[in-house]
């Protein structure tokens, strides 16, 4: 039975988001009553959107994967923890029974937190479940127990959809992304200390009036402070320190330059595509279920990687974490396919420090050096799960592996890390997700009090 689940949800997934999401986009949008035509072009645009996201984004990977090999090379770097990356991750994660049963736990839970009020957003960025699979393996193997691994990668869920809803205003100022949450595991993960971090900037006198951002370098430099340029300078600087030839350098440059061009382009075209879903949901609350506030629609954050400040500090970070990678007391992890992952860091913190470059930057140093000691603390873990499914490691009889997506992750680390106080970290896990499900809970109620008291007064 539960090999036909297994098999079952791999071709589900093995469709790719290209095709699933238009799929589920077209009944989702026949369920709110989006008249059939409509229904059919949304979910389209939505397929072309993630179509020409992921096109964007592999030329991204590709073309910086030499550029941090020639780093490497150039630094000298000997580190025993091979990095995998996230594509490596996700399937082993998914290749776990904790992740063969990740899809129907997490819909099943999601329409629970609905009902419940104590989430706003309707998940389907169903691939990303993986994040919580990724966690919830972990667990089984360090607690010898599949009831642990699903209840960790349960609360892994419910905190990043509680987090998911409590950033969708800043993503939709931000990130322009109207009726959007991003519940995805990764991203979303860094938002408790991005704004704990962003708090003490504010209480440092002259620091916290650096502003920064691609608006701000616009009006000091005029054009050569818009994306295009940027891209292309900060590209030509990273293929100069890998080391690369003129040809090399110039055509890591322009590439560079074209996906920050590039990548907003896809996402409105996306956006198109989601808008008439967006706000036929929002129609059905407000008429339906008057005090259950407003209703967002949980998507990968690669829609949302296109901001200039989100991509500019993910190319500066590169070398950075790579520098923070040698002088860091205690780490074993080399940096290198999760690289060109780094934008998905950096997509919700934009949010939280209101696109400020620089307070964006401070955060991502802070994170890429927690980053690669929590990749290193559990890539004995991660080799474990790797080999419990069957992963092809990379050659060497001693090989240990990890990444940054997932294993970098703060709230990964620390779910991982109390579950090895068995029950007494489980009630440590539970009491505080509990009362931030309370809280989120009384948060949608108040909001949807003042836009019923809204609605009322405008009538």
């Amino acid at each position: 039975m539960l090999n036909v689940l297994t098999n079952g949800i791999n071709y589900i997934l093995g469709l790719g988001t290209s095709v699933m999401m238009p799929i589920i986009f077209f009944i989702f949008a026949i369920c709110l009553r989006v008249k059939f035509g409509k229904a059919i072009k949304a979910g389209l645009m939505v397929g072309v959107g993630f179509i020409g996201l992921n096109v964007i984004t592999n030329l991204l990977t590709t073309s910086l994967a030499p550029a941090a090999k020639g780093m490497i090379s150039n630094f000298g770097l000997h580190l025993n923890v091979i990095d995998v990356g996230w594509p490596a991750a996700s399937a082993i994660a998914f290749g776990s029974i904790v992740g063969a049963l990740i899809i129907p736990l997490g819909l099943l839970l999601n329409v629970v937190m609905l009902f419940t009020k104590t989430t706003q957003t309707i998940n389907v960025d169903i691939w990303n479940y993986w994040h919580f699979a990724f966690t919830g393996s972990l667990v089984a193997i360090l607690t010898k127990s599949i009831p642990m691994g699903l209840f960790a990668a349960a609360i892994n869920m419910i905190i990043i959809m509680i987090i998911a809803d409590m950033t969708a205003k800043g993503v939709e100022r931000e990130l322009h992304l109207p009726g959007i949450s991003i519940p995805h595991g990764f991203s979303a993960s860094f938002v408790p200390i991005a704004v704990i971090i962003n708090k003490l900037i504010d209480k440092i006198p002259k620091v916290r009036d650096i502003q920064l951002d691609s608006e701000t370098l616009q009006n000091k430099i005029g054009v050569f402070g818009e994306p295009v340029f940027l891209g292309t300078v900060i590209g030509a600087l990273i293929g100069l320190v890998a080391g690369f030839d003129v040809k090399g350098i110039t055509s890591l440059a322009v590439t560079m330059g074209a996906v920050l061009v590039l990548i907003p382009k896809m996402a409105a075209v996306l956006m198109e595509g989601l808008m008439p879903v967006s706000e036929a949901a929002q129609n059905l609350v407000t008429n339906k279920f008057k005090n259950s506030g407003k209703i967002y629609i949980g998507l990968d954050s690669a829609v949302s990687i296109g901001h200039p400040t989100t991509l500019v500090v993910s190319l500066l970070m590169i070398p950075v974490t790579l520098f923070l990678a040698v002088i860091i007391p205690g780490n074993n992890f080399l940096p290198f396919a999760s690289l060109s992952g780094l934008p998905f860091m950096f997509v919700m913190i934009v949010a939280v420090t209101r696109g400020n470059l620089f307070r964006t930057l401070i955060c991502g140093i802070f994170f890429s050096a927690c980053g690669i000691l929590f990749a290193t603390t559990l890539a004995p873990l991660f080799t474990m799960a790797a080999k419990v499914v069957d992963f092809a490691m990379p050659a060497g009889a001693h090989t240990v592996v990890s990444s940054l997506d997932y294993a970098g992750s703060p709230l990964a680390w620390v779910l991982v890390e109390l579950m090895n106080f068995k029950i007494i970290g489980v009630l440590i896990i539970l009491i505080p997700t509990l009362l931030f499900m309370l809280y989120n809970r009384k948060r949608i109620l108040k909001e949807a009090k003042l836009i019923h008291e809204g609605v009322e007064e405008s009538a």
